[in-house]
């Protein structure tokens, strides 16, 4: 491997203003890929993940786009397309993580969490597929969740919209297969600098066989290998939670 394995390539990261899909985007640009940051509302967040990158060499953009509006997210590649030519890594970070009771959830919260975490997946999936398949094809990495293995009652809408980006994955690396692969991270317990586990967190972390959390950066370098090296690796899960999905 040299020292820029993503060497004129490009990746777009959605949700990638601030915490893991920011540390995501500056890991591929440092591996040499030229990035696309995509963001909702993190406008000032995306400019500045934007101006790190190009510090570091690389090109970039910030491209705004709901990820859950299936015209915005084509518009989106339209304008990837014309800066950049191509695409060859998609990273779909982009995510909302909220706590709802059985009883109070309502369904503009279950439309929330399907629509940016599992429907938002799919269509920024179909979209850079059609751009990917038009070269020698392409890595697709959804960030998912131990939520996603695990059940959690309080995040029911939650659990079950990763659980479906999970099958997800599997689908597209059956649909998309053999020119593009797809693979999925399920980050547990990731806390950044500072940030201190919540009461169920300090529960769970002394009984998880590496009893701490883990750093972006973790989710970051699976992301990493899953768009270099991992070339006949397809449909897998890999969970980057310290061993907590073992239980």
């Amino acid at each position: 491997m040299t020292n820029q394995p993503l060497a004129h390539q490009v990746a777009l990261v959605t949700g990638a203003g601030r915490r893991i899909g920011k540390v995501i985007a500056l890991t591929l640009a440092r591996a040499g890929a030229s990035v696309a940051v995509n963001y909702n509302r993190s406008a000032m967040e995306a400019r500045q993940t934007v101006r790190e990158i190009e510090a570091l060499g690389a090109e970039a953009i910030a491209l705004r786009a709901d990820v859950s509006k299936p015209a915005q997210v084509r518009a989106m590649l339209r304008a990837l397309e014309r800066r950049f030519g191509r695409l060859d890594v998609l990273v779909n970070n982009a995510g909302v993580f909220f706590a709802a009771p059985w009883d109070r959830l309502n369904q503009r919260d279950w439309d929330k969490a399907l629509g940016i975490n599992l429907k938002g997946p799919f269509f920024c999936a179909q979209a850079a597929a059609r751009l990917m398949m038009r070269q020698r094809g392409g890595r697709i990495i959804n960030i998912s969740s131990l939520g996603g293995l695990r059940a959690w009652p309080s995040y029911l809408h939650y659990c079950s919209s990763k659980a479906g980006q999970i099958m997800l994955t599997r689908c597209l690396a059956k649909a998309l297969g053999p020119k593009i692969t797809v693979n999925s991270v399920a980050p547990g317990t990731i806390l950044f600098p500072g940030e201190k586990p919540s009461p169920g967190q300090r529960q769970s972390l002394p009984v998880t066989p590496l009893r701490k959390a883990g750093r972006p950066e973790d989710v970051a370098a699976a992301v990493l290998f899953l768009a270099t090296t991992a070339e006949f690796i397809t449909g897998q899960v890999i969970p980057v939670d310290g061993g907590q999905s073992v239980f």
